[in-house]
């Protein structure tokens, strides 16, 4: 009987050390295909070297290419400024964000993952848009990854705390932008009727919403449509505005977009309306409908010699939409460069890092020195700039 009891007990001993092998086989690739064990993962220690990848992401292709190659650009220019004066190099990990295509954010989410996974990489500069930054909010803090963008602009981006210690910007927020934009309606143009039409996206309704409630309460009577990036036809839309507006303001983020409403305005009659966009739109195809667009962009240091030598070496084009990326660029890679101070560092280090940076306003192309609040935003610059067309380029005008 004794014997019978040690050999069903040596069976189900036998039985359950299989069943564990079995069990440690299928979790083993789980296991490894996890955050917290990449290489790339928050806590990873990384050896810098003498080459440091920054992880960049913009809409190299797509609807918003134009404004995209800008911040390109910019991005490389503080790249190859800064190898020729240091031992150590920058390189960018570049990945095509494809802004307003018609898969949403969808080549901005694999951007992200691969920015994530990508060991190598300790901070991103960009996305460009709000919407695409809402879609990889989760796939870069879960890789541990803080991103400095140079002209995402949705206030609530940083003032919900879903980002705080991750998220930095090199622009102000809506919050500015859309006052400065309304006050100048209102009070140096005292137009009260307008119409507002959003493009349905993250960046353009909360600007639109921003805009539409401070000429509200000033009394003037706005009225409010959208319409989807994808829409290429806008005479439908453009047969519902009075014909006694005084403008039409539209924050969209394809500058081709606003160019075609522009000539599909006039071709219906209603070029006489004055027409303003925001700073997805500050390009010189939208700038080309005519010497009545207006426009709002980033305020910059015209005296800066940053923007001098860019210019130098881009024909004169100041390509002033990417120029804020060249600041956000700057921020990741000087935070880089404290953290890897002893040799290795990680993603938390340069986080902390990207948050007590302090670029003095001599160093800065923004035109003030470039520190952050605890939300993330620029604790140094309250404004923004007004432009017009003269019908091929945008020029500043007095706010």
């Amino acid at each position: 009987m004794r014997r019978r009891r040690a050999t069903a007990l040596a069976t189900l001993l036998a039985l359950g050390a299989a069943l564990a092998v079995v069990a440690a086989a299928y979790a083993t690739p789980e296991r490894a295909a996890a955050p917290s064990a990449q290489a790339g993962s928050d806590a990873a220690l990384v050896k810098c070297g003498k080459t440091r990848t920054i992880g960049f992401m913009a809409p190299v292709t797509g609807p918003a290419a134009s404004i995209g190659i800008q911040q390109v650009h910019w991005a490389q220019y503080y790249v190859s400024t800064y190898n020729k004066t240091h031992k150590t190099k920058f390189k960018l990990q570049t990945e095509d964000t494809q802004l307003g295509a018609p898969t949403g954010t969808a080549e901005a989410l694999k951007g992200a993952q691969a920015l994530a996974g990508s060991s190598n990489v300790l901070g991103v500069v960009g996305p460009a848009g709000s919407n695409e930054i809402v879609g990889v909010t989760k796939s870069l803090m879960d890789g541990g990854l803080a991103w400095v963008s140079g002209s995402s602009t949705r206030t609530s981006l940083t003032t919900d705390g879903t980002r705080t210690g991750y998220m930095f910007r090199t622009v102000p927020p809506d919050a500015i932008q859309g006052p400065t934009a309304a006050n100048f309606i209102l009070k140096k143009l005292k137009y009260t009727r307008v119409y507002i039409i959003d493009d349905q996206e993250t960046y353009s309704t909360g600007l639109a919403d921003a805009v539409q409630q401070v000429l509200k309460a000033a009394g003037a009577t706005v009225n409010r449509d959208g319409v989807s990036q994808q829409q290429s036809d806008f005479s439908s839309l453009i047969a519902k505005i009075p014909r006694d507006t005084q403008i039409v303001y539209i924050p969209w983020q394809l500058p081709p977009k606003g160019q075609a409403f522009g000539n599909q305005m006039k071709a219906a009659g209603k070029g006489t309306i004055k027409l303003m966009g925001a700073d997805g739109l500050y390009d010189s195809s939208f700038a080309s409908v005519g010497a009545h667009v207006y426009d709002t962009n980033f305020p910059l240091n015209p005296k800066s010699k940053i923007i001098a030598g860019f210019k130098k070496g881009h024909g004169g084009d100041g390509e002033y939409f990417g120029a804020p990326t060249y600041a956000a660029t700057q921020v990741v890679g000087n935070a880089i460069d404290r953290a890897c101070a002893k040799g290795s560092t990680t993603r938390a280090a340069v986080r902390a890092a990207i948050r007590s940076t302090k670029i003095p306003a001599a160093q800065s192309l923004i035109g003030v020195a470039i520190r952050f609040n605890r939300n993330g935003d620029l604790s140094t610059l309250h404004k923004f700039g007004l432009y017009k067309s003269n019908g091929t380029v945008f020029v500043p005008i007095a706010g």
